[in-house]
């Protein structure tokens, strides 16, 4: 039997998980608390405890959902093939239990907790909760983006392309210039903290390389329902229910406007690709 979580009750179960599993850890990580998954990628006694806490209530919740969290596709890459098959023909949710996790080790209040709802390709819901900055936002497809009970819309665009301020989170182009627009700048480093950023006008694009749907798929629902637009520098929208490779479709665009999205496109073709 399913019982359909109302979108507030997940962001209810967002906020006591962090309030319980998550904050106490902040700047209180014992070396023994962090590990690292490949080189540089770490991972934390919160990060695991977290996703095992939140998947645990969405399949109790939707007993026949795929749930995609980070750290089960750590353990076993498979379940990204039965997540991409269930987002696309039937029902799935992706969790990001700490998005920033080396913020957070790092004693960084830009971390976040993240939960996408797909259902036929396509996000349906999504949740973002900072726990350090005391903030949530929530996004429901057609019926708007929401941060702590206030609607949500990106800031009409201003200026031109050389006015714009683009981040990103790939290193390899920082500082890096392209034809009329000035240097990128280093992102937040959390996608969780960068959507909610550009929906907020303090960035105007942000572009990433490779992408996990956990990553995007909360942060695409927000910025979209508030007015912006997420694609490949190919032009085709972003695809949530699959990992975004670099190699196909080139860098990722999160922009404040369809603008802006088009004018950053075919510049952003021709940065380097490794």
């Amino acid at each position: 039997m399913t019982t359909d979580l109302a979108t507030d009750a997940v962001l209810d179960l967002l906020v006591d998980v962090a309030e319980r599993v998550i904050t106490p850890r902040f700047r209180a990580l014992d070396d023994a608390e962090v590990m690292e998954k490949n080189p540089g990628d770490l991972v934390t006694v919160a990060d695991r405890e977290a996703e095992v806490e939140l998947t645990a209530a969405l399949r109790a919740a939707y007993p026949d959902a795929v749930v995609l969290g980070e750290e089960a596709y750590a353990a076993d890459p498979a379940v990204m093939d039965r997540f991409t098959a269930a987002a696309r023909a039937g029902h799935a949710f992706t969790v990001d239990p700490v998005d920033g996790t080396k913020n957070f080790v790092h004693g960084s209040p830009d971390h976040a907790v993240m939960v996408a709802e797909l259902r036929e390709g396509e996000v349906v819901r999504g949740w973002i909760h900072q726990p350090q900055h005391g903030r949530s936002f929530v996004a429901e497809r057609g019926a708007g983006a929401w941060v702590d009970g206030q609607r949500l819309t990106v800031p009409a665009t201003t200026g031109d392309l050389g006015s714009w301020r683009a981040v990103t989170s790939a290193r390899r182009w920082l500082r890096t210039r392209v034809e009329g627009m000035a240097p990128f700048e280093l992102t937040w480093v959390c996608c969780g903290v960068d959507y909610p950023s550009v929906a907020a006008g303090l960035a105007d694009v942000a572009l990433y390389g490779n992408g996990l749907p956990w990553d995007h798929a909360p942060g695409s629902l927000l910025l979209t329902e508030a007015g912006g637009a997420v694609a490949g520098a190919d032009g085709a929208p972003y695809d949530p229910t699959r990992p975004h490779r670099l190699g196909e479709r080139g860098p990722l665009l999160v922009a404040g406007s369809a603008q802006v999205l088009d004018a950053v496109a075919p510049l952003a073709r021709g940065l380097p690709q490794r």
